[in-house]
């Protein structure tokens, strides 16, 4: 059996460091404004603002017909009413189809706006070596799929919603507040014999009152932000443990352990259940507050109004249409109050998607103080190690000699102690793990394959598997072929069969199937991460004579246990631990510090 992953190769101290708003803002605009769609969301936003200005020019026609329409209803004259009826009509019918065309505006800005977001986050994400790093990272690594897919396809819904209503609600706001203070310029109080003139009258007790109601709403909602952003985080845990039994059922059954997993599933449950309970108090305590406003807004301007209509200054049909006009300034100013819960939900959002975008940036220049192993070609060909130490948390991995060259063809045993960093030192050699101290040369003009412990095969047919390129060789001849000489021949007939081959065949095969990979690509240099070690005899033997035949002068590295056959590998070099050197310092990631630290169950192994 395979050591155990070295813990310093698969842990990674991170200090978190909370970003900012505006931090997360500007992540976000950088990300629309380098999105191929971005054209696309700006036509769409300038459409849809037209559309909105196009329905504020019907709302305050339709507001002016309230006057002539209620009036006529006073003097009984039927002519009129019936007239004014016609010009309703009209007024709807167009504000209907400006309705209509302001949805469909909605849902194409919320598709792109999700279709930018997330082809970002995945090509930042699929730079190379970033997702591997990334989920070294601390708690801002777990379940980057929520974050991707959930979370984003979230805050683009959010954006989108509250973006129009808000542009809405201005554009009203800015319509009829002049048509209010036109309104109430004429109201005039009559006290005990004297007269009191307040110019704006309506839209100062409109803006008093929006106000009041905003600061409330605001007071009790907030903790809604810290709220919605530990649920999330409660919800991806959960799926998290679902999927990773899901793919251990097998090992499960075998154990028993479906008590257990059921109880760590209960567990996981009751602290989603637990956050979403703190959610719903929240909501009711904003409830109170929300609740209680919009029923007194439905006597609230009349009640502002009422004074003056009693004194005879305004008809009825004035009363309604400064009622009218005060309800649409309210109602825009009210926009904060009416989506206090979205704002704090979309706050959450934002920080989950900005900060997760922030940190693939990040992980590129993390231990930015720390030594980094340099990396260069050598012209004769040759693998070269140069004083190579290999930072970790738990001190430096190195081979024991500080001066190693390889060469083309050579094949070559590097072992070590269980926990000396073997998984570590073949990470470096990859790049994925470049901090520490020491040169490694690479032959000039030749890109090794690495071998890791675990195969990694594609989705797609088995010969996309075998030769994912696309150069593919001369004809299945060859595939089934190599599949023969390592024991897969029964595979020769589902070339163009597509599956999920890490499910259907069984560990030794998959190893088995990778090694046919490489015969089939014919590299220079090969690098493999002690995936020889789980063989058994037969399977070794039969993947050590198909190397020997397919890739003669194939340059091999095989980092293991050393137990394998001496004549294959005649060089053998030795990997130590020196637990002298410096520990790796903790790096630095801005994060919103929300998350909590990631639970060691989270970590998949297959």
């Amino acid at each position: 059996m395979a050591d155990q992953p070295d813990k310093s190769a698969t842990a990674q101290p991170v200090t978190v460091e909370a970003s900012s708003l505006r931090d997360q803002v500007a992540t976000i605009k950088r990300a629309l404004i380098g999105s191929p769609v971005r054209k696309w969301l700006v036509w769409t936003s300038v459409g849809i603002m037209a559309v909105i200005v196009a329905t504020s020019i019907g709302q305050v026609l339709l507001n002016r017909w309230n006057q002539p329409f209620y009036d006529a209803l006073a003097r009984r004259d039927m002519a009129a009413f019936l007239h004014q009826l016609l010009i309703f009509a009209v007024i709807a019918g167009t504000l209907l189809l400006l309705n209509i065309a302001q949805t469909w505006l909605n849902q194409m800005i919320r598709l792109k706006l999700r279709e930018a977001l997330t082809l970002d986050l995945i090509d930042q994400w699929m730079r190379p070596a970033r997702a591997f790093r990334l989920a070294n990272a601390g708690a801002i690594g777990v379940n980057p799929d929520q974050r991707m897919q959930q979370d984003a396809a979230h805050l683009s819904d959010l954006s989108t919603d509250l973006g129009v209503g808000l542009l809405q609600s201005f554009i009203l706001l800015v319509s009829f507040v002049g048509v209010l203070w036109q309104l109430s310029s004429g109201f005039v109080f009559h006290i005990n014999g004297w007269s009191l003139a307040i110019p704006g009258y309506m839209v100062w007790a409109a803006f008093l009152y929006a106000g009041i109601a905003s600061w409330l709403s605001w007071l009790v909602g907030r903790p809604l932000i810290r709220l919605n952003s530990d649920r999330y985080t409660r919800e991806a845990e959960l799926r998290s443990s679902m999927v990773r039994v899901n793919e251990n059922v097998d090992a499960i059954a075998l154990y028993h352990g479906e008590a257990d997993a059921k109880r760590r599933l209960e567990i996981d449950l009751g602290t989603v259940l637990g956050a979403m309970r703190n959610i719903y108090k929240a909501q009711i305590n904003l409830s109170w507050v929300t609740d209680t406003y919009g029923w007194i807004t439905v006597v609230a301007p009349i009640l502002v109004a009422s004074p003056v209509y009693f004194s005879g200054d305004i008809s009825f049909g004035g009363l309604m249409m400064a009622v009218g006009a005060f309800n649409q300034v309210h109602s825009s100013l009210r926009w904060f109050i009416n989506n206090i819960g979205g704002i704090a939900d979309w706050r959450a959002t934002l920080m989950r998607v900005a900060d997760f975008r922030i940190a693939l940036d990040e992980t590129d220049v993390l231990h930015d103080k720390e030594k980094r192993i340099e990396f260069g070609d050598n012209a004769n060909g040759s693998l070269t190690f140069e004083k190579l130490q290999v930072a970790s948390p738990e001190g430096c991995t190195k081979l024991s000699d500080s001066h190693v060259e390889i060469h083309p063809g050579e094949r070559v045993m590097i072992t070590g102690d269980p926990g000396a960093g073997k998984t570590l030192f073949f990470r470096a050699i990859a790049g994925l793990w470049p901090w520490g101290s020491g040169r490694i040369g690479l032959p000039a003009g030749e890109t090794p394959i690495f071998v890791p412990r675990v195969p990694y095969f594609p989705a797609g047919t088995l010969r996309e598997v075998l030769h994912p390129n696309g150069s593919a060789p001369a004809g299945d001849a060859d595939f089934g072929a190599v599949l023969a000489e390592v024991g897969l021949e029964r595979l020769s007939s589902s070339l163009d069969r597509s599956a999920r081959w890490e499910r259907e065949l069984n560990d030794d095969e998959q190893r088995s199937l990778a090694f046919a990979r490489l015969a089939l690509r014919q590299p220079k240099w090969v690098i493999i991460d002690e995936a020889m070690d789980a063989f058994d005899g037969p399977s070794l033997r039969r993947v050590l004579s198909m190397l020997e035949k397919r890739l003669p002068e194939t340059a091999i590295l095989n980092i293991g246990r050393g137990l394998h056959n001496g004549h294959f590998f005649p060089r053998a070099l030795n990997i130590v631990k020196d637990t002298g050197a410096a520990p790796l310092k903790p790096a630095r990631v801005r994060t919103g510090a929300i998350d909590p630290p990631p639970k060691a169950a989270v970590r998949r192994k297959k």
